[in-house]
């Protein structure tokens, strides 16, 4: 063999030596910055996760009362004349209640879709000149478009409900001792 090629060939060699131990130096480093960060992890347990919880266990409570102020927001099919999509009375005292009394994060009017898409922009045009004529302290109400229909009973059957909820409700009566023992009113 030639010095030329022992030479080159040693070269190469302290060359990869140099390379691996910069490599396993590099790993060692990141050995010990990783169990560093894994004692002081440890050691401040439970803290750093305790922000992440307490969201993750809000969140469906915050999906709950997005779709319930939705559901509550929604101008429905009743609201609205059929013939031409105009608001009745009601649907401008519900508009009127979204605009000025619900807060103000939840001040959005929800119109439900129409039959067609005439209808429905006829009901979104109807929707938003309503707002037009309200006082609004702040922003206007957003004005988005629903498919979800808001679940409701007929007037009819809640006023049976609650009349016949009142006619076997219990007369009140005064308990006929106190909590230490004492006699009550009633039996005075």
């Amino acid at each position: 063999m030639t010095l030329n090629t022992k030479l080159t060939r040693m070269v190469i060699a302290v060359a990869a030596l140099a390379t691996t131990a910069t490599s396993a130096s590099a790993d060692w480093n990141h050995f010990w910055h990783k169990l560093r960060v894994g004692y002081h992890r440890n050691n401040a347990w439970p803290a750093p996760f305790n922000e992440a919880d307490a969201m993750n266990v809000v969140a469906p409570f915050e999906a709950m009362k997005a779709n319930g102020w939705r559901m509550h927001n929604t101008i429905g099919h009743e609201l609205f004349r059929p013939e031409d999509g105009a608001l009745m009375a009601s649907g401008n005292k519900r508009i009127h209640w979204i605009a000025t009394q619900s807060p103000q994060s939840r001040r959005t009017v929800f119109v439900l879709r129409g039959g067609s898409e005439r209808e429905t922009t006829a009901r979104v045009a109807a929707v938003r000149e309503a707002i037009s004529r309200i006082d609004v302290p702040g922003p206007r109400p957003n004005v988005q478009i629903t498919e979800i229909e808001p679940h409701h009973s007929p007037g009819a059957w809640a006023t049976k409900i609650n009349r016949d909820w009142l006619q076997n409700l219990a007369a009140p009566r005064l308990p006929s001792s106190s909590s230490s023992g004492t006699p009550g009113v009633a039996n005075q």
